[in-house]
């Protein structure tokens, strides 16, 4: 977690009681092995499901769940323990936890000290999905969307009672980046961004066909920085296998052609388009709607170029902001240098082809108006943050 974009210091962590709370102990580790400080404290029913010196000595610090502990020397836990704070984060968050909060009912350390503090609350919700549906749930998570009090899931899943639905806490690691997305600046707050992703297919017979190596790890990556910067996100993809980023319109697509429909269908509406997609350079003229017969005899295959997804979009009359990507593996900044010229972009990003596809981490060279600007070998989440940082510096001094 990096303090230089999110500002998170210290936590504060809240458990309640619930089953969930085993895995509020790989929280608090995974907080603190990402520089945070952490102090917990913990409801009395919490204590029924696990222990105080579990997160004592994963935090280095005394645990607290007495509204009069003595060791607070003014007798005020619930004011001094928020105090210097970045965040309070509830996980796992039970059913009557969170209908107190709607209530702002404060009778225990816990509640006191969220109906006291400074700083942003968050709340990981874990409980029996019947518990979840249930009117009164649902009116209380109103109440607490109305007072600025994030929810951070719940997922859906096999509970611990055997049911399966909606209430599982979500997973630690999870938790973790969402909280880090939570506090993400949002410099592209309600702006329209449509991007495509991954490679594209073109079929040879009913089995076979050509594509590329990409991986859609840098779109996605670039999906989920774009919402965390506030951005209203529309994701057209390539096969890639990959989970859906969460909060963003997503449209499947194969071919070429199918990723240029999808994105002239959606462009009117974009304030910004990336085009981050390893499209396919040529498609096969003929293909067999049934599987080719393996035969001694050599296979010729006719190619056609297909559309230029992104010099379609540049073309427009009026345009979005247009990003592109130029992935080479030889004379890296020259060829994507004329591309940007030569489609009219204001920001291309230039990696090597050699390490950029497949990998988890990249270095990415920017060229715009401006100049040239390195962001050094990162992995792709980090390089993804940087990178929408930077467009939404160039759009945002070009709007009205």
């Amino acid at each position: 977690m990096e303090h230089k974009s999110t500002g998170l210091k210290r936590i504060v962590l809240g458990i309640t009681g619930g089953v969930a709370a085993y895995k509020a102990a790989e929280l608090a580790r995974l907080l603190v092995k990402r520089g945070l400080d952490v102090q917990v404290v913990m409801t009395q029913a919490a204590s029924h499901f696990i222990g105080a010196a579990t997160f004592q000595a994963i935090t280095g610090h005394p645990v607290f769940a007495d509204l009069w502990d003595e060791r607070v020397d003014n007798g005020m836990a619930h004011i001094d323990l928020s105090r210097g704070a970045d965040a309070i984060l509830v996980a796992p968050a039970s059913a009557d936890f969170l209908a107190k909060l709607a209530q702002g009912r404060a009778d225990d350390l816990l509640t006191t000290l969220c109906l006291a503090r400074d700083c942003p609350l968050l709340a990981a919700p874990a409980m029996n999905r019947q518990m979840w549906e249930s009117p009164a749930t649902q009116r209380n998570l109103a109440r607490l969307a109305e007072d600025e009090i994030a929810m951070l899931g719940p997922a859906s899943g096999e509970q611990a009672c055997g049911e399966t639905g909606f209430g599982r806490m979500l997973e630690p690691e999870h938790l973790v980046d969402d909280l880090e997305a939570y506090f993400q600046p949002k410099r592209l707050k309600g702006v329209k961004v449509l991007m495509t992703a991954g490679p594209t297919y073109e079929a040879i017979d009913a089995v076979r066909g050509i594509t590329n190596r990409s991986s859609g790890k840098m779109g996605y990556a670039l999906a989920r920085a774009a919402l965390e910067a506030g951005a209203e996100v529309t994701l057209v993809t390539g096969p890639t296998g990959m989970a859906t980023p969460e909060g963003a319109q997503v449209q499947h697509v194969v071919s070429a052609q199918q990723m240029l429909e999808a994105v002239e269908v959606r462009i009117g509406e974009a304030d910004i388009f990336i085009a981050v997609a390893a499209v396919a350079d040529y498609y096969v003229l003929n293909p067999s709607e049934n599987k080719i017969k393996k035969d001694a005899h050599i296979l010729t295959l006719e190619l056609a170029p297909n559309p230029d997804i992104l010099a379609n979009v540049t073309a427009k009359a009026a345009p979005p902001f247009c990003v592109g990507f130029a992935a080479e593996s030889e004379n890296l900044e020259e060829y994507a240098e004329l591309k940007r010229k030569r489609k009219h972009l204001p920001l291309i990003v230039a990696n090597d082809v050699k390490e950029a596809i497949g990998s988890d981490s990249v270095q990415l060279i920017l060229l715009d108006d401006a100049g040239r600007h390195v962001l050094e070998q990162a992995d792709k989440r980090t390089q993804a943050r940087r990178l929408i940082e930077h467009i939404a510096r160039l759009y945002n001094a070009r709007r009205p």
